[in-house]
């Protein structure tokens, strides 16, 4: 009986031991933990991740001592650019969060190895339930560091209130923005019906060449690099160009709903979370507004049988750190987030897409989830992309971000100069077409020649 009694007695305190380790490395009310965060959802006075998260505080978190302290609300590319500063230490940088939101094109950035590995903590049985085509974004090897949380993908929107006039005194419909030949050819019309007003405005060329070149057959990165000399890109050049050359498209830096408002441009191409910036009303130069209706439309397709577009939204990172205690943490808030019913809460507000599979089909069979008619509108569009679309994720290569934006930079570059120019020389009475062939095919090259490090 001794025996037995010292055997026990051990195990007792064998596991006690097990214990005290185990919680040492878990929050709990007793040793909480705050992690810091920085996300892009929304801004710093009405973001519904802000809304989801006090959620997470109020209830889970607490349980568990756990704290999620938003620090920061700004745009991907910002976020890009101050990880970069915090990872290489730059004079006056913020430490590196514990949590961000962003694109995987930051894994490089940040650097693979200061990355949490989300599959060292959720189980396989956890991660069964997320989209295939979304969770394999985040995968970097076989270590899952990007998360889905949200998903969108990218499509048209446009000021349905202005466009019916448009219509009614042109004869230009909805159905000629199905194809990009029709988009841009409605752009330059309204741009002379206006008065000189461009008509739209594309938020990634980065995208737009991405999504050309596979329904042409080629690719836009080729070994690493752009692939600018291929026929395709020609082909979607020359459309894209000449529409902008003449003057429907805004060239211009800033979002597309800043300038929704002020009827700077009456539609626009880009993520489906666009439209948590869209406004219900317009304020015209004579301080007069009017209430506007908004629609959404699937992203133009460059040949009818063959519609494609890019899903996109980042995931979910988190920064390993030497306390367990938040890195688990990070865990527990990462799996709250990403649970149906959270899930559908955050991405409904926002426009984007629940990623996983129960909660993705949830929302497409009844989007009257979504409160608002826009929001319905938006999720019945993307209902019938699902059904008829390729849909794309983008590639990743060395200097992906760089790539990228130098890309969208030297776009608007060369064909705000050569807009320029085809003002200047259509008004001492040259021909408009022979203009247009002309700058197309030299802003081509301007731009080859811009962009070779990058080819």
């Amino acid at each position: 009986m001794k025996r037995i009694a010292s055997i026990l007695l051990t195990f007792a305190i064998i596991a006690a031991c097990l214990s005290g380790c185990s919680d040492k490395n878990r929050p709990d009310t007793d040793n909480p933990v705050t992690l810091t965060m920085w996300h892009v959802y929304g801004s710093q006075t009405k973001s519904p991740l802000n809304d989801t998260i006090d959620r997470f505080n109020d209830t889970i978190g607490r349980e568990n001592g756990i704290t999620i302290n938003v620090v920061s609300v700004t745009s991907s590319s910002a976020i890009d650019k101050a990880l970069a500063a915090s990872a290489n230490g730059e004079p006056g940088a913020e430490d590196l969060p514990d949590l961000f939101t962003a694109y995987p094109r930051v894994a490089e950035i940040v650097g693979e190895d200061r990355l949490l590995c989300w599959n060292n903590y959720f189980s396989a049985d956890e991660l069964s339930p997320f989209r295939d085509e979304f969770i394999s974004e985040g995968y970097f090897g076989d270590k899952l560091l990007m998360l889905p949380v949200a998903k969108s993908f990218e499509g048209l929107f446009l000021n349905k209130t202005l466009f019916d006039r448009f219509s009614a005194e042109t004869g230009v419909s909805v159905n000629s923005l199905k194809t990009f030949d029709g988009y841009f050819k409605t752009a330059n019309i309204y741009y002379d019906w206006s008065g000189g007003q461009n008509f739209t405005q594309i938020n990634d060329f980065y995208n737009y060449a991405y999504i050309g070149m596979k329904a042409y057959g080629g690719e836009f990165i080729s070994d690493g690099k752009l692939n600018l000399n291929d026929e395709a890109f020609e082909k979607i050049w020359n459309s894209l160009s000449r529409a902008a050359i003449y003057g429907g498209i805004c060239l211009d830096d800033g979002y597309a709903a800043s300038r929704w408002k002020t009827i700077e441009i009456i539609s626009n191409t880009g993520s489906t979370a666009d439209i948590l910036y869209q406004p219900e009303m317009v304020f015209y130069p004579d301080n007069t507004t009017e209430d506007i209706t908004s629609v959404s439309l699937p992203y133009p397709a460059f040949t009818e049988n063959k519609p494609a577009a890019v899903h996109r939204g980042g995931g979910l990172f988190a920064v390993k750190n030497e306390d367990e205690r938040k890195n688990y943490g990070a865990y527990v808030f990462a799996k709250w987030l990403t649970e149906k019913e959270n899930n559908l809460y955050f991405v409904t507000s926002t426009g984007y897409l629940p990623v996983t599979d129960d909660a993705f089909t949830s929302l497409l069979a009844d989007t009257s989830i979504a409160e608002k008619e826009s929001y319905r509108s938006l999720y019945n569009m993307i209902s019938s992309m699902i059904n008829s679309y390729e849909l794309y994720a983008l590639p990743l290569y060395s200097n992906t971000s760089d790539i990228q934006s130098r890309f969208e930079q030297n776009v608007k570059l060369v064909l705000k100069a050569a807009h320029k120019q085809y003002i200047e020389q259509t008004a001492n009475g040259k021909s408009k077409e022979a203009v247009l062939d002309r700058l197309a095919a030299s802003s081509l090259e301007e731009l080859k020649r811009l962009s070779v490090k990058d080819m």
